[in-house]
């Protein structure tokens, strides 16, 4: 029984960056702003947070670090978005390859450098509830921020009225505006915030779930690929998006526990099973809108009917009408 809680802690450690990196981009995408540079981002924000923390011995330095590093891409990706009012998918690619590169090149010096890393922190009171105490209650302080910003997110998106104007935004940024919202005003500061959020992602892995930094075999890259993932799975819903994250996590989680059991299946192939499985899972999200699965449906029983639209409906999700789109005044 402890085995399996401690590998379940380890779950919830190992989710927190995507938990970070799904929540940041869920803000900015209910913004209606597309940040494509998710997966460069928070390898440079890896990077240079390890760095800074190298240079200073500062835990806190380090983590602000990566704060501001994905508050600076986000700023790049915004500025000619929704400024200039160029492509914010191509604006988000182009940035992705280029922090990706910059990562590896400044990182050149650190490659195996040793670090301060962040240690867990149990809370006194919670880390003895059975179960629950030791798989959530005995992390460190970037975990129980994820726990916060998941809850803190939902709350501001679904119980306030800033949360009804950020979503109006992402809806009909036209109609916001006629009703007094600063609409790209709010959309530079929502995709700021997400960004920052997103880059805490980074030294959350290089000084904390990963300590150090080993460049191209750090295990990083193609992270925020499946953070961008995440949140359309989840549906633009942070609690939806932390789900999928924690599952994720438990897929790796299991592609290890697994493999001594599986010795006829490559260890490549299980430890890369995580990323196609939350792939096919993403195209589930809209499958029940094709032609085809419709005939398919028709041809069931209407009870095995019922049950099919029943799981397809909760998987389903719409995005934010304004998704991608530039707002112009007119």
């Amino acid at each position: 029984m402890e085995t399996l809680l401690a590998g379940l802690a380890g779950v919830v450690a190992l989710s927190t960056p995507v938990v970070l990196a799904t929540l940041g981009e869920t803000l900015t995408e209910r913004a209606g702003v597309i940040n494509l540079s998710l997966n460069g981002m928070i390898l440079l924000s890896a990077m240079a947070s390890f760095a800074v923390a190298v240079h200073t011995n500062s835990l806190l330095l380090g983590f602000l670090t990566g704060a501001l590093v994905g508050l600076l891409v986000a700023l790049l990706v915004a500025v000619p978005s929704l400024h200039l009012g160029l492509s914010q998918v191509a604006v988000g690619f182009v940035l992705t390859l280029l922090t990706r590169d910059l990562s590896y090149f400044l990182g050149s010096p650190y490659m195996g450098k040793q670090g301060p890393r962040l240690s867990p922190w149990p809370l006194p009171g919670l880390q003895n509830i059975p179960i629950l105490g030791p798989v959530f209650f005995r992390q460190d302080v970037m975990v129980y921020l994820s726990y916060l910003l998941i809850v803190g997110m939902w709350f501001w998106l679904y119980r306030t009225r800033a949360g009804l104007v950020l979503r109006s935004i992402g809806e009909r940024p036209e109609a916001a505006y006629v009703r007094g919202a600063y609409v790209r005003r709010l959309q530079y500061i929502y995709t700021l915030v997400g960004g920052a959020i997103a880059g805490l992602a980074g030294p959350t892995y290089s000084l904390s779930v990963k300590a150090g930094w080993k460049g191209t075999i750090s295990g990083l890259d193609g992270v925020g690929w499946i953070a961008l993932a995440l949140t359309i799975f989840g549906g633009w819903r942070p609690l939806r998006g932390a789900v999928g994250a924690y599952l994720f996590g438990l897929l790796q989680w299991l592609s290890l526990v697994l493999q001594p059991y599986l010795t006829d299946i490559p260890s490549q192939v299980l430890q890369v099973a995580p990323f196609p499985i939350m792939i096919l899972l993403l195209l589930f999200v809209n499958i029940g809108n094709t032609e085809w699965m419709q005939r398919t449906l028709a041809g069931l029983p209407p009870d095995a009917r019922r049950w099919v639209l029943r799981v397809l409906k909760a998987l389903q999700v719409q995005p934010p009408a304004a998704l991608g789109r530039s707002f112009e005044r007119e």
